[in-house]
């Protein structure tokens, strides 16, 4: 059974230390590969800091992986050694329910222990804790890992296993393309994301912010407008005027003022998690237009896989800063305080140093 090296937090005030895991040597139908690279989420610093319940400690987050398979089972047929490949936010599913056979296995229906699991922080099939991506190297059913195209870099491909499913599927979705207006809320992690995806896609996409620190940006990657959300007059010109308003923050969420955003008919998304889950809004502004308010998780496997097609074709690529392991515990606090442009990438590589 191989151990690699990782990175694990042992409590919610705790700091990532180096440390040595075990991985399984991969099954009949189970892939082994490297991991090059880990793509740092805000959803692994909330379940790192105990801000979604209490997590199982020590804790080894990431889902977003990417690397290179170097061990295959003996009835494995859809990948190789050699093959570049990831793996997001779950690592197995029953298989079996309505959901897994919809090819929406993240909403699997089997009872608890039976279902999804995620790819940190949960239990497995052996009955074990799962571990995730800060580490050199992960043991994976095949049905849940995904291929790489080769038109992406593997650094880039590591957060769109989470950032890339998660902005891709809803916008799918609820229908974004020529003729529609698509509002981002936020433009980090996520945000920046979604905008490529809507303005490939044939959408005419404005960003929300609270400065336009990041306009430049924005309407490099696709934007034909910014809004301040602190510019009331902005934000008057811009009511009622969006058939999807994709909302990717989790803190200070105002479903009212978003919905006011909507045409008639239009929904807001919610992709954020305030971390005490709430948020109001008035069912009259719903009512008064037949707009919607929804939320949208990730996406299932071929979803995925699908999204990163569609990435390779119109060149949607994350910004990223690569980072050594080191640097976690600081890219923590540069996430939360909104001092990344767009996504942390740790370098595999480095685990070791």
């Amino acid at each position: 059974m191989p151990e690699v090296i990782a990175y694990a937090i042992d409590s919610p005030t705790g700091r990532y230390e180096k440390t040595t895991i075990t991985r399984r040597e991969p099954g009949p139908t189970e892939v082994y590969f490297e991991i090059a690279y880990a793509g740092i989420c805000h959803s692994d610093i909330h379940t790192a800091r105990a801000e979604w319940g209490e997590p199982i400690y020590p804790l080894v987050a990431g889902h977003e992986i990417a690397g290179v398979v170097t061990k295959v089972g003996s009835e494995v047929t859809k990948f190789k050694v050699g093959d570049r490949v990831g793996v997001g936010c779950f690592v197995d599913s029953c298989g079996e329910c309505e959901m897994c056979q919809d090819g929406e296995e993240q909403f699997c229906t089997a009872p608890k222990g039976q279902g999804t699991v995620g790819t940190y922080n949960a239990i497995g099939r052996n009955g074990e804790p799962t571990a995730g991506g800060y580490s050199q190297g992960i043991t994976v059913e095949q049905d849940y890992v995904m291929s790489v195209p080769d038109e992406i870099s593997l650094e880039h491909a590591a957060p769109l296993m989470c950032a890339g499913i998660t902005t891709y599927s809803p916008l799918k979705h609820w229908g974004a393309g020529p003729g529609k207006r698509v509002a981002v809320i936020g433009m980090g992690g996520l945000g920046h994301v979604a905008v490529q995806f809507a303005a490939k896609m044939g959408a005419d996409v404005t960003v929300f912010g609270r400065t336009l620190a990041k306009r430049d940006d924005g309407l490099e990657l696709g934007a034909t407008d910014y809004v301040s959300t602190e510019d009331r007059d902005a934000m008057k010109r811009v009511r009622r005027s969006f058939d999807i308003v994709l909302s990717t923050i989790s803190d200070g969420v105002e479903l009212d003022t978003l919905v006011g955003l909507t045409k008639p008919h239009g929904v807001v998304v919610n992709l954020g998690l305030p971390s005490d889950g709430t948020a109001t809004v008035s069912l009259g502004r719903l009512i008064n237009g037949n707009r919607a308010v929804a939320g949208s998780n990730i996406g299932g496997i071929r979803e995925t896989q699908e999204m990163l097609d569609f990435c390779a074709d119109y060149d949607v690529r994350p910004i990223i800063e690569v980072i050594p392991a080191n640097q976690i515990n600081e890219a923590y606090d540069n996430v939360v305080a909104s001092k990344v442009r767009y996504r942390y990438v740790i370098d595999a590589s480095t685990l070791a140093d």
